[in-house]
């Protein structure tokens, strides 16, 4: 990998303010990162600041505040995946196995040349570190990868290649959070099971426990926030729509009175609807190309919906769903 800045002038962004226990935690990550010879001694004129971040279990990750180097930097022209195209590959798969890497984006090296613009600053010294711009049964999204196969013993094929090429390319595996050989694995949002993808439940779990909106801006955070599973529901737009009209583009140009906030009687069903459309089992089916496929279309004053199926030998199964508000400029000019 390399960071290509053109000719741009060197960057440097002072270090942070920290406590004291955060110079004893930098202090050791620090060595940490050196014995494990991810970052080495440098005099670069290039220098970002690191940024302690605290994980889930209480410790510590070590990241760097590289906004001012990634501005200058030419961008990757290999775009990121599409979830859909990744979710494709996946109608078959029986088993599945999930890796994660130790500290993954430290594990990339960067071309030695290039090398010192990524330097990190602390009190004592400045380093070289990774960052940012970035392998058939394997399948990967930023730092999330599985690898998939169609049976037990193909997938146990499949990790032992893997696992050589990982081991030959020096990569370090966290193994307490590796999943491995799972019929139902967790992967970049959705729950993926036998040619099938559902929301993670924990996501929806924080949708359906929301109190009702007491501001414009809860109202518009919660409808944003649930739209992420409107691929689930043909209607969901549809239903939604009321809560739009507390976007902050919206409040502004209706001049709503956001220090004596109401929910509408229209928004407030449009609330409760979707908390029961959350509750309901939202599953969609993944592509099968040997299968046939149909479109069944529906519409109303509201909107013009359509589900796209795939005739199965257990009756239709969903793979897609699509809405299209109708705007009231539209009906006003069929009338």
């Amino acid at each position: 990998n390399a960071i290509d800045t053109g000719t741009h002038r060197s960057v440097h962004t002072p270090t942070y303010r920290k406590f004291s226990k955060d110079q004893e935690t930098l202090r050791k990550e620090t060595d940490k990162l050196i014995g494990s010879g991810i970052i080495e001694h440098s005099t670069s004129p290039w220098s970002s600041p690191v940024v302690l971040v605290k994980r889930k279990d209480g410790t510590t990750r070590f990241c760097v505040d590289y906004r001012r180097l990634n501005q200058i930097t030419t961008k990757d022209a290999f775009p990121l995946p599409r979830i859909d195209d990744i979710y494709d590959q996946l109608t078959t798969a029986t088993y599945f196995t999930k890796f994660d890497f130790k500290a993954s984006y430290f594990q990339v090296p960067i071309r030695q040349i290039r090398s010192t613009k990524n330097s990190i600053f602390n009190q004592r010294w400045a380093f070289p570190i990774q960052s940012s711009n970035r392998w058939k049964h394997v399948l990967a999204y930023i730092d999330d990868s599985i690898i998939y196969s169609k049976n037990f013993y193909e997938h146990i094929q499949h990790i032992e290649e893997v696992c050589s090429l990982l081991q030959e390319a020096n990569f370090k595996l966290n193994v307490d959070k590796c999943e491995i050989a799972r019929t139902e694995i967790l992967f970049i949002g959705d729950v993926i099971k036998s040619g099938t993808i559902k929301p993670d439940p924990d996501n929806i779990r924080g949708q359906t426990e929301t109190n009702e909106p007491t501001t414009a801006e809860g109202a518009f955070r919660f409808v944003t926030a649930a739209e992420y599973y409107r691929k689930f529901n043909q209607k969901f737009s549809i239903i939604a729509a009321p809560l739009h009209k507390y976007s902050p583009s919206a409040v502004n140009q209706q001049k709503m009175n956001t220090s004596q906030f109401v929910l509408s009687d229209d928004a407030r069903t449009a609330f409760h609807e979707l908390k029961k459309i959350l509750t309901t089992d939202l599953i969609l089916g993944l592509p099968d190309d040997t299968l046939q496929f149909k479109i069944q279309s529906d519409a109303s004053v509201d909107g013009i919906g359509a589900v796209l199926l795939q005739i199965t030998p257990n009756g239709d199964r969903p793979l897609a769903t699509t809405v299209k508000l109708v705007e009231q400029d539209d009906l006003s000019g069929r009338k």
